[in-house]
């Protein structure tokens, strides 16, 4: 419930500096190519999103910085080498869930 409750404040931090338009991201089609191309906010919003999905219930809803700038990074550069790839293939790849 923890977990919950802090990946939809997580969420509703980072959607409350978007633009107002709405938008649709299906990560599931999303290549890491777009994602490198999708702006500082959608990036910051998916990689919070990816961050709370690999951990599921087990941190209980703890945010290791140093973790998540590290996955971070290495999310970054396998996408970087491999822009035809999903974003879901890479996190898969590179949180290994």
């Amino acid at each position: 419930m923890k977990t919950t409750f802090s990946l939809l404040f997580a969420a509703a931090l980072s959607l409350s500096s978007m633009p107002a338009h709405a938008t649709k991201l299906d990560l599931a089609t999303m290549s890491c190519k777009q994602f490198l191309e999708s702006g500082d906010e959608t990036i910051k919003m998916v990689l919070t999103w990816m961050d709370g999905w690999y951990k599921g219930d087990e941190e209980n809803a703890i945010i290791d910085t140093d973790v998540f700038v590290e996955n971070a990074k290495q999310f970054g550069t396998y996408c970087g080498k491999n822009p035809n790839v999903s974003i879901v293939t890479a996190a898969d790849e590179v949180l290994g869930k």
